[in-house]
């Protein structure tokens, strides 16, 4: 491989990290952050997306649409997402079957329990340690830490918590009870009732999870808006 190829494959690896760190994203999305020209751009995309590391779609405009055509939105498939380290495989899958059918639905959902304890350990530790900090970043660091690649995003209605890589995609596709293990152990540690939008294992392309805003600061925030 000479210097060229391997400076187009290091890009290229890029554009994926970027994608993974900041979910789907269209070209200009990605040249800005990489700082590359909309050609150079555009060669990667087109690479990535013939490997099939990458899959485009057209993106959602909410409101009035301006002229011409809607943007490329870039995302990575299961064959982009296998670059990275999943924590289970056939192997794993072929264990949890064994062991639903041996002793039941429970087993499954007592071991996922006991897969995320170490995040809820991590999680009460940090709080112990910075007891002023908001609860949605303490989780957003633990998961990080935990190879999660997530981001908390602001709406209107509280946070969204943005996951986008799932070490265990692969084996929560065929066992539900992972992703909804994993949303209640979010509720529990954010001491909110937490709604799961989106999921990769589903074939999204993030796992997407709504935190409301507390009933009291929501209604403090109307009463700005409409005091009596």
């Amino acid at each position: 491989m000479d210097i060229h190829d391997a400076d187009e494959r290091s890009t290229r690896q890029r554009v994926v990290d970027s994608i993974l760190q900041h979910g789907p994203s269209t070209a200009r999305q990605l040249a800005d952050r990489l700082r590359l020209t909309p050609a150079a751009i555009r060669r990667h995309l087109t690479a990535l997306l013939a490997d099939g590391t990458l899959a485009d779609a057209e993106q959602r405009v909410y409101g009035a649409r301006g002229r011409g055509r809607p943007s490329k939105i870039f995302s990575l498939t299961d064959v982009g997402r296998s670059e990275f380290h999943h924590t289970y495989d056939a192997l794993a899958i072929a264990a949890m079957r064994r062991l639903q059918e041996a002793a039941g639905p429970e087993a499954v959902r007592s071991l996922t329990e006991d897969r995320l304890s170490g995040i809820e350990l991590q999680f009460n530790e940090l709080r112990e340690e910075e007891p002023g900090r908001a609860a949605v970043e303490i989780l957003e660091q633990t998961l990080a830490d935990n190879g999660y690649a997530p981001v908390v995003r602001p709406v209107a209605s509280g946070d969204q918590l943005c996951q986008h890589h799932c070490p265990v995609a692969h084996v929560a596709a065929e066992f539900p009870v992972l992703c909804e293990v994993e949303t209640a152990l979010f509720s529990r540690l954010l001491d909110s009732h937490v709604q799961r939008l989106a999921t990769i294992a589903h074939g999204d392309g993030v796992c997407t999870t709504h935190v409301p805003r507390p009933v009291t600061q929501t209604i403090a925030t109307l009463q700005e808006v409409n005091p009596s």
